[in-house]
């Protein structure tokens, strides 16, 4: 019998959704969508990035869910989205509008977050109106806009074509990723985590990543080996948080750095210092707190604004 796709118990287990539901893509992929909290709270939008799930963000679920109804879905492919033809930025940015429709009342403002591919999938959005109808404010995490391949130090040695070869043919590979082992584990904290992780973060970690299909993996693979956002963080024009892990060697710490002198509306850059590329499992207390603070400034700011807008 096959181990469940996230962990069962303790901090990083999923806690239960308030309700699910199925939210349509613009070519009809149907992707699985988690509410959690109460409806009438603050909202906070969480975009995961590749090969993980909603699961990924447990730790945010649980310490937000008080407080904010947080909504989180699975990208296509991942989790309990099934998989779709189309693999590309475009179709990201359809799925979250998508979301976004599904989940939130017209005109209804939410902090949008996105982890790694599902930085770049607010990126590839920002210019649609249905992002500006409702992102108040977002937060881009371990994430970066263009080059990752070239600029992954997964692999060591010097820059070039030579390590930039090898490092998308590793990045891309259609091997099946197998059974979560020890030694899978090591290979995963080495690439993707910082060198202090705890194993129950290694093992979290692991257990969504390894529960990706190799088909879905490699075909994003190849997607974000040709990414180029660039012109899109120009168009990202609400208040825009930028975090990074000082040790990540998928999108090292000099895309975040990056972004935030890109971003038009940069409100803070927070490097994590030993953190590597999964920040919101291996720093979850200073992702929430972040995810807090722009609740509090941009979201409080829309309820105090439209309160003094009623007669």
């Amino acid at each position: 019998m096959s181990r469940p796709a996230h962990v069962t118990s303790g901090p990083y287990a999923p806690p239960a959704a308030r309700r699910e539901l199925v939210a349509v893509s613009a070519d009809g992929a149907r992707l699985h969508v988690e509410v959690h909290g109460d409806e009438g709270a603050p909202a906070v939008v969480l975009a995961h990035g590749w090969t993980c799930s909603t699961a990924f963000w447990a730790a945010q679920i649980r310490a937000l869910a008080a407080t904010h109804r947080v909504i989180a879905y699975d990208q296509r492919g991942h989790g309990r989205s099934p998989a779709a033809r189309e693999h590309s930025t475009t179709a990201l940015a359809d799925d979250l509008v998508a979301v976004l429709a599904a989940t939130l009342a017209p005109g209804e403002r939410a902090v949008v977050a996105g982890h790694s591919m599902g930085g770049m999938t607010i990126m590839a959005a920002a210019a649609r109106p249905e992002f500006a109808e409702h992102a108040a404010a977002a937060l881009l995490c371990s994430t970066g806009s263009s080059g990752l391949v070239e600029r992954a130090t997964v692999l060591p040695g010097r820059p070039g074509r030579v390590r930039t070869r090898i490092t998308g043919a590793v990045l891309g590979s259609r091997a099946p990723l197998g059974p979560v082992t020890p030694v899978a584990r090591t290979v995963l904290k080495y690439a993707t985590m910082g060198p202090g992780s705890a194993p129950d973060r290694v093992e979290a970690c692991a257990r969504i990543v390894h529960a990706c299909p190799t088909g879905v993996r490699h075909a994003w693979s190849r997607v974000l080996a040709g990414l180029d956002l660039d012109a899109d963080v120009a168009r990202l024009t609400v208040p825009t948080a930028v975090i990074g892990g000082s040790d990540d060697r998928l999108t090292p710490v000099v895309h975040a750095r990056g972004l935030a002198a890109a971003l038009p509306h940069c409100v803070g850059l927070t490097v994590l210092t030993g953190m590597g590329h999964m920040t919101p499992v291996e720093a979850p207390e200073a992702v929430t707190h972040v995810l807090r603070e722009l609740s509090a400034r941009y979201l409080d700011d829309l309820d105090t604004t439209e309160k003094e807008k009623t007669p």
